[in-house]
């Protein structure tokens, strides 16, 4: 199993004038202090507008920078929004990174998340999904074709060389973000790893996986000419002490997370520059949801926690990537559980990977067969409540289709 580190920058209020600031030179001595532990990835998301959520607008600036106090450390787009960039700018930047990182850049590509992001941008929510994909078929030819020119629904231009390109060829490896659960499977129809959120049990995560290699190898449906990258990788929130009870007590950014998440999901903005989501969360983090969160979450001593992990071992997830940096969590706190973990849990993990490449290759070569197992009952992550569930494509472009019906009959 491999292991990444999850970064948001998120800041909750109130702020003082350096808190950006120390915010981003924090994070990037984190990533220094994980590459020199061994850590396999760092991924960093984009969001714009979610205040207290994120402050990752320009992840792209960020990686880059990660990349010159880095030597080994695989750093991951986790991911870029292709809704609210254009193409070319995309294929542009991701080139240049891998460049000055030494081929070290990981592709993952998202939708964006709701209105609140993507109306500042022009760009409807009930037609993410499809500008997504639009914007895949456009990008990748990029990065090997010399002349090439695309005339799509959202995106059209004429024939160019967009340079550099990058240094791994064809170009990096290719990850979809699933925010919504049924997404896995669309990721192994891609043919692209998976990121997405911890799964609400071992068998949950042992029936996605299942799902997710059989759709790969059974229902492939790529957007593209272009290496699969066959992967599932989960977050979870993490801090790892001494004892399970220092542990809990340092963990308040999961829960804080968890509840941002579902703020923005539900509300979106409705006060630029005035809200104060950490007062907010005094109240919520003290309910049964918050307080299940945590158990929920790689939050314990190294044994609690080696504990959870063989269960995703056996489920043949193949990274596991720790968000540490949330809420209000102290850098010395981040960097001691990094520290404590690398030290007394890690390299286990880490000396089974043989094995599991080994089960890999297999399952691709259809040596072994999974069973396809029922999804149907695991359809939550573990950080997830009836207030943060997604819906489908499908399902919001029915609810937005109801709701422009009921606007035309009315008359407005």
């Amino acid at each position: 199993m491999k292991f990444g580190v999850f970064y948001e920058h998120q800041l909750p209020r109130p702020w003082g004038e350096d808190a950006e600031y120390t915010l981003l030179q924090n994070s990037l001595a984190q990533i220094e202090l994980a590459d020199q532990l061994g850590y396999d990835y760092a991924w960093q998301v984009e969001h714009h507008f979610l205040e207290e959520y994120s402050h990752s607008a320009a992840p792209e600036v960020f990686l880059a920078a990660a990349s010159q106090r880095t030597r080994r450390i695989r750093l991951g787009h986790g991911i870029i929004q292709l809704t609210t960039n254009q193409p070319h700018r995309v294929a542009e930047r991701v080139a240049t990174l891998d460049l000055i990182s030494g081929g070290r850049v990981e592709l993952g590509m998202g939708e964006g998340a709701g209105p609140a992001e993507l109306h500042p941008f022009g760009v409807r929510v009930r037609e993410k999904r499809e500008r997504w994909e639009e914007a895949v078929r456009a990008i990748l030819p990029m990065f090997t074709r010399t002349d090439w020119e695309f005339h799509g629904q959202y995106f059209d231009f004429p024939a160019r060389n967009v340079i550099p390109k990058p240094l791994q060829k064809p170009h990096p490896p290719l990850w979809v973000a699933c925010s919504n659960i049924q997404t896995i499977a669309e990721a192994g129809a891609w043919g692209m790893g998976a990121l997405g959120f911890s799964f609400v049990s071992p068998d949950a995560a042992k029936a996605w996986v299942h799902r997710y290699y059989n759709t790969l190898l059974d229902h492939p449906q790529r957007l593209g000419d272009y290496p699969a990258n066959p992967n599932v990788a989960i977050v979870n929130g993490f801090m790892c002490a001494p004892t399970d009870e220092e542990a809990l007590a340092r963990a308040a950014g999961w829960t804080f997370f968890i509840f941002a998440l579902s703020h923005y999901g539900r509300q979106g903005v409705a006060a630029p520059g005035k809200g104060d989501l950490w007062r907010d969360f005094q109240i919520w983090r003290e309910t049964d949801k918050a307080k299940a969160a945590l158990r929920n979450g790689l939050i314990g001593s190294p044994e609690t926690i080696r504990k959870r992990l063989r269960q995703f071992q056996a489920a043949h997830v193949d990274q596991i990537i720790l968000l540490n940096q949330a809420g209000k969590t102290t850098h010395r706190d981040i960097c001691d559980s990094l520290r404590l973990f690398a030290e007394e849990v890690m390299p286990e993990f880490h000396a089974d990977e043989a094995a599991h490449a080994q089960w890999k290759a297999a399952v691709l070569k259809r040596e072994v067969v999974l069973e396809e197992l029922d999804t149907t009952p695991y359809d939550l992550y573990s950080h997830q409540n009836e207030d943060i569930v997604r819906e489908s494509p499908a399902q919001l472009k029915a609810r937005m289709a109801a709701k422009d019906a009921a606007r035309a009959a009315a008359g407005t």
